[in-house]
């Protein structure tokens, strides 16, 4: 999980892939078993993730209020 200047961690193509990487993340996290030095890389790159997957959502969520002329409706379950 080191990263190097040779091998930046590259952007998650899709908002899944984030989330998903996220979640592997956490679970080595709170496993308790990574030294030191990956905790803290893995503290980094999860910071990253999560900037990436709420910028995403602004995203969307400004697409959806031009679709809903200017309003963010409530989701309503069908």
């Amino acid at each position: 999980m080191a990263r190097t200047a040779a091998h930046p961690p590259k952007e998650p193509a899709t908002y899944e892939q984030a989330l998903a990487e996220l979640d592997r993340l956490v679970a080595q996290m709170e496993g308790g078993q990574m030294p030191l030095d990956q905790l803290l890389e893995g503290y980094r790159r999860g910071a990253e993730l999560l900037t990436y997957c709420r910028s995403r959502l602004e995203v969307v969520e400004q697409q959806v209020k031009i679709l809903e002329e200017g309003q963010l409706k409530p989701w309503v379950d069908a």
